[in-house]
């Protein structure tokens, strides 16, 4: 090897001590290991630049358009409440994700099935209280495995299908050809993370209590007519327990109840009096059917879809200061809607419009996006934010959502046009039909995750055009001795370390000729061989960077380097001894001639 394979070799060593034993975030680590690579000359701008335009990275940019479509409909709280239910442990809630994400992912690409799920999964692990972070790798591991199902579950199989037909000679694999092996191998994978694996699993995003923000609203709610809450329990709405926020009582027919029980059904009509944190006042707002108490929203001339929340700081300069909120006027004042009020930590029992102001109480607004801008130097207040992703959600087209969603699932899946095309038009719809607005879509992407993965294919390319790939991957098989089982057992190892370091179709790619020119010295057939590498290039569990599920997962979940190697290693493992064991005894190794 030249010296450009041992500095290659020595950069991506530093990138993984990096991202395994410091907090530095992986898109600046990957950043800088491939403007490194690019500075002394071993890749070239098209190469370090490329995965800029590779087609699964801009699909993924394109999905995040596409949740967030989603989200501002209500539609994600919609199929997170269809889908995922009430779960009664988190051994339960494991299950309720990855049953149906390996499912989906059996047939579609796992990334749009990621996508769509980790907005959903946030939700509902913030309203049942469940650590985000024992959810979204067994989400990710569950779509990897899912996808070995079937030919079309990955882009890998459909790879390596593609070099069979063309290297061999043969008619390719059908629909379900790996269908044996993969059921076996997603069975194993799934007891493995209820069980051993659930305990490896970090628990490092705590649940928000109800101490962890100072600031505790007071608000009320109203249950709308025709509403889906009308006849449900507390309890089963998913009004009780809520992090950070507490029911107080229920004002009903001008009988207050006070001592909430979760059996108390709900009717059209009644006001809900919540106390707690800003992020679940937001909460509350998704909630189809609930809105603000305060007749004072239906009043403000801007539709409510286009408003947002806003935080405003009373001070002692404040005309409106000793004065009630009704009688100083202050819709019409500031053309803002008061929808709660903190105080010192103390609940203001009063309704709305009788609450008193006084200097330093904090005020939640509904109003137009520009309020903050406008009041920022106003001496009536101290402080003013506006609240991200705080518009009320525009439920009426949550149906138009969701059926966009069902086209581009059914469009990618039959292979009508690509999940790039698919997710592209899906986006267009959803902006076009007014379920997003242009300003909501560019604040959906999330360009960390798009940039880690973009420069994880630079240092793929640089791990494949030096060569280190390929010198490390023959002598490797060199070392089987010329055992079928053990070069099977050989091409399994070197590919999946391999995905781990590149990308899975990249490694599929690089091994395929090596383990091709393996079968055909041993006189065997190739099918195994074949199959084994599908396998082993789609089984990344133990990095973040080999597989885009697991980079999408990586922040959100707030996980680290380690995370991975400590649950995913044994995953490996578990799925290396499952296909080399049994690929051989569904495809023998039959002489050829």
């Amino acid at each position: 090897m030249g010296w450009e394979a041992w500095f290659t070799a020595a950069v991506t060593v530093l990138v993984t001590v990096l991202l395994m034993f410091t907090r530095y975030p992986p898109d600046g680590v990957l950043v800088g290991a491939v403007s490194l690579l690019l500075a002394v000359g071993i890749l070239d701008a098209k190469s370090a630049l490329a995965g800029l335009g590779n087609p699964g990275l801009v699909t993924v940019g394109v999905l995040f358009v596409v949740v967030a479509g989603l989200r501002h409909t209500g539609a994600i709280g919609l199929l997170a409440e269809r889908v995922l239910g009430r779960p009664r442990s988190l051994t339960a809630a494991q299950v309720r994700i990855m049953l149906p994400a390996s499912g989906l992912s059996a047939f579609l690409n796992n990334t749009p099935v990621v996508a769509l799920f980790i907005p959903a999964i946030r939700e509902w692990a913030r309203r049942y209280r469940l650590p985000l972070s024992r959810l979204l790798i067994p989400l990710s591991y569950s779509t990897i495995l899912g996808g070995t199902v079937t030919l079309i579950g990955t882009s890998t199989n459909l790879v390596v299908n593609g070099l069979v037909v063309s290297e061999t000679g043969q008619s390719g694999f059908s629909l379900f050809a790996p269908a044996p092996l993969g059921l076996v191998v997603l069975a194993a994978g799934l007891a493995y993370l209820l069980t051993a694996g659930r305990w490896l699993l970090p628990d490092r995003v705590p649940v928000i209590g109800e101490q962890a923000d100072p600031r505790e609203y007071t608000l009320a709610m109203r249950i709308e007519p025709g509403s889906p809450l009308v006849g449900q329990t507390i309890e089963s709405a998913g009004l009780r327990g809520l992090p950070g926020m507490y029911l107080v009582e229920i004002e009903r027919d001008d009988e207050v109840l006070p001592a909430i029980a979760p059996h108390q059904r709900l009717k059209a009509e009644d006001r809900l009096v919540f106390a707690g944190i800003l992020e679940s006042v937001v909460d509350l707002y998704r909630f189809r059917g609930l809105v603000p108490a305060t007749d004072q929203i239906g009043k403000l001339a801007l539709p409510r879809p286009e408003r947002c929340l806003v935080e405003a700081v009373v001070s002692d300069s404040c005309a409106l200061v000793g004065k009630s909120i009704r009688e100083g006027r202050f819709r019409n004042r500031y053309n803002a809607a008061v929808i709660a009020v903190a105080r010192n930590g103390e609940r203001v029992r009063a309704k709305m419009g009788d609450i008193v102001l006084r200097p330093g109480d904090t005020l939640l607004l509904e109003t137009d996006p520009s309020f903050a801008e406008q009041q920022r130097d106003s001496r009536d207040f101290f402080l003013v934010s506006r609240i991200d992703d705080s518009s009320p959600p525009r439920h009426q087209h949550a149906g138009r959502a969701i059926a966009i969603l069902v086209v581009m699932v059914l469009a990618a899946g039959s292979g009508l046009v690509s999940m790039l095309v698919a997710a592209l038009l899906a986006a267009g719809a959803l902006l076009m039909t007014g379920c997003l607005r242009p300003a909501e879509a560019r604040r959906a992407v999330d360009w960390q995750v798009l940039i880690t993965i973009a420069a994880a294919f630079g240092l793929g390319n640089a791990l494949q055009q030096t060569g280190l790939a390929r010198t490390l991957a023959e002598e490797l098989i060199a070392l089987a001795g010329g055992s079928p089982i053990l070069t099977l057992a050989v091409v399994y190892l070197v590919t999946t370390v391999l995905t781990e370091l590149i990308t899975n179709n990249a490694a599929a790619v690089l091994v395929f000729p090596i383990a091709l020119n393996a079968a055909r010295g041993l006189g065997v057939d190739f099918t195994p061989f074949a199959m084994t590498l599908m396998f082993a290039a789609s089984a990344s569990f133990a990095t973040p960077i080999g597989y885009q599920v697991n980079l999408m997962v990586y922040g959100p979940g707030g996980y680290r380097y380690a995370d991975f190697l400590r649950v995913g290693v044994p995953l490996n493992l578990l799925c290396g001894v499952v296909t080399v064991a049994l690929a051989p005894l569904i495809w023998p190794f039959a002489a050829t001639s």
